[in-house]
């Protein structure tokens, strides 16, 4: 009896594996053909192919220096693949991590510019209350949907124009967080620089490599999370969400407010995001409208690529921080920084469409396959002639 369970199941697992190979092999041609297509771009702009990637290398990867940006971009990229992969695991979409990212920076650019506590307590309260920012502006979409039926969707998306204009609007305003005017100096449309005690430490030292702690802290996350979505009873609720919310609802799931804890979540990986940000070398320490360039939209895109899987997440968003430190050292052999974008872009769609093409074919050839059979009423199952 065990021989035979055994034999089934390994039988089981090749089928499984068999099945995968043709995703597999599109994925792999796609993202070929998105490097090649990235290539001629690069070239028809007028820049070489050759000297790109070199230029690309020397910024990421060439030395120590190269790794330790890298790595402060990986970091709050991983915090936000890290939410959504919570959010889509619920069936729950959110697309508005931008403006969790820099609600979370502004909230904790006030704890640290107004609190006078002791150092290590002032950097865990920003970190923490960045979080909860992040996830309270992301559970007013779920209260929105709860109470009027607003799409998740769209409110989410929408409230990042919102944070933007918030934002914008404190580094502005004196009373708010607005630097601090010295004389008849002009102020600039930023915070003051939040102080050294609220900064996140780096191990290792200049010109070696230097480990943010925001690395340690996203994939600590990543991990954490992965093994909760595993083997914890709230995974598997969350992934029961998603898959059927009326199966879910059936077997004692309270499914609006899983869904919207799961959206909450979410929105507090993004601010804690924001936080990092802010707190680390990535950036000058201060509060700007622009403080989140663009992390929140890439960070979407990592989870993407990595199928909604935490640990997964962890070397796309090594790639995505390669891209971005990178990116800035193309300019020197004459390609515009746009095409970066377009180069994500490319990649992101080499990775998501070839598994749901082939998905959808195999539907079509199954479906194939038994319409005949469905179709001919003089046909007897075998099950009735045993």
């Amino acid at each position: 009896m065990n021989v035979r369970a055994t034999l089934s199941s390994v039988s089981v697992w090749s089928g499984s594996v068999r099945s995968g190979w043709p995703a597999v092999a599109a994925t792999t041609a796609a993202v070929v053909a998105a490097l090649g297509l990235s290539s001629l771009l690069i070239a028809v702009t007028g820049g070489s192919p050759t000297a790109s990637v070199r230029a690309l290398y020397q910024g990421s990867m060439a030395g120590q220096t190269a790794w330790t940006t890298t790595l402060l971009y990986a970091a709050p990229l991983l915090l936000v693949a890290v939410g959504s992969c919570v959010s889509s695991r619920a069936g729950v979409f959110n697309i508005g991590q931008e403006g969790q990212v820099l609600v979370g920076a502004l909230a904790g650019a006030w704890v640290a510019l107004r609190l006078a506590v002791p150092g290590p307590v002032l950097l865990v309260l920003t970190l923490v209350t960045a979080a909860l920012a992040g996830g309270a502006w992301a559970a007013l979409s779920s209260l929105m949907h709860r109470w009027r039926d607003v799409n998740v969707v769209v409110s989410t998306l929408l409230m990042t124009f919102i944070a933007a204009q918030l934002v914008a609007y404190a580094v502005n305003t004196p009373w708010l967080l607005q630097e601090s005017r010295v004389g008849n100096a002009t102020v600039s449309s930023a915070s003051n620089q939040i102080p050294a005690g609220a900064l996140l430490g780096s191990a290792g030292s200049y010109p070696g490599l230097q480990v943010n702690g925001g690395v340690f802290i996203a994939v600590i996350a990543a991990v954490v999370l992965a093994l909760a979505l595993a083997r914890s009873r709230w995974g598997f609720r969350l992934k029961m969400l998603g898959l059927n919310p009326r199966t879910a609802q059936h077997a004692g799931v309270r499914t609006g407010a899983l869904g919207g804890a799961a959206l909450a979540v979410s929105g507090a990986f993004a601010g804690l995001a924001g936080a990092v940000l802010l707190t680390s070398p990535v950036g000058t320490n201060r509060l700007e409208p622009g403080i989140s360039d663009n992390i929140g939209w890439d960070g979407l895109l990592v989870a993407l690529v990595a199928r909604n899987q935490p640990l997964l997440a962890i070397p796309v968003a090594l790639l995505f921080g390669v891209l971005r430190s990178g990116g800035s050292f193309l300019a020197a052999t004459g390609v515009p920084s746009f095409l970066v974008d377009v180069v994500k872009s490319l990649l992101v769609l080499a990775f998501v469409a070839p598994p749901v093409i082939v998905g959808m074919v195999r539907r079509r050839r199954a479906g194939a396959l038994t319409a005949p059979a469905a179709s001919d009423p003089l046909r007897v199952p075998q099950e009735a002639t045993v």
